[in-house]
């Protein structure tokens, strides 16, 4: 039977994929004859990544899951360690994609082109550290760690779950995945997709 909290990593990474990419789609698609309902959603995207795969998910992964890993085999240090590099630099990476959308969003169509070829690069990038995630610890996990390390990643993983892989209410996050789920178009949501965009958004 797969450990629960690497069931609950695994989920959240699909969550997390799912939201890259209506992301990339959503940019690509522009903001049609809705440009506040557009940067609306998009806002609320990035605060979600923000605020939770950045400042719930990663710490756990950092501060629990790769220590007990490098333990076990110490010579996942270096994957390790450049996962860890990752983790911060996704802080910074997310931060400046807020930044460049409220740019596009206030000074209109000129910015657009920097804030799509920055997210174009951070999906890339966050895929990739997934994968790697994936491919070079999830999968050894179950294989390294106790039955004492997976109790202490089930606890840890349980705190904080994301509302969004769950479906589990949370008043704090209530208003933001509401947000999310019913502006953003399927597959991610269920609003109503962007039309097709006659003009360029000034």
């Amino acid at each position: 039977m797969k450990p629960h909290a690497l069931e609950v990593i695994q989920s959240e990474h699909s969550t997390l994929a799912a939201v890259l990419r209506s992301l990339a789609l959503m940019a690509e698609q522009g903001p049609s004859n809705e440009p506040e309902r557009f940067f609306d959603v998009l806002r609320a995207m990035l605060f979600y990544i923000d605020e939770f795969p950045e400042r719930q998910h990663h710490p756990k992964e950092s501060s629990l899951l790769f220590p007990m890993l490098v333990r076990a085999e110490p010579q996942l240090q270096t994957v390790v360690a450049q996962l860890d590099k990752e983790h911060q630099a996704g802080e910074e990476k997310v931060r400046a994609l807020q930044q460049k959308l409220l740019a596009w969003e206030l000074m209109g169509d000129g910015r657009r082109a920097r804030f799509i070829d920055t997210l174009q690069d951070y999906v890339r990038f966050y895929l990739e550290h997934m994968s790697v995630e994936e491919e070079h610890l999830l999968c050894a996990a179950p294989l390294l760690l106790s039955s004492h390390d997976w109790i202490e990643l089930d606890r840890a993983f349980n705190s904080h779950r994301d509302p969004l892989a769950t479906g589990i209410r949370d008043p704090s996050f209530e208003r933001l995945f509401t947000r999310i789920v019913m502006s953003a178009p399927e597959p991610l949501g269920i609003g109503r997709a962007f039309e097709s965009q006659a003009g360029q958004h000034t």
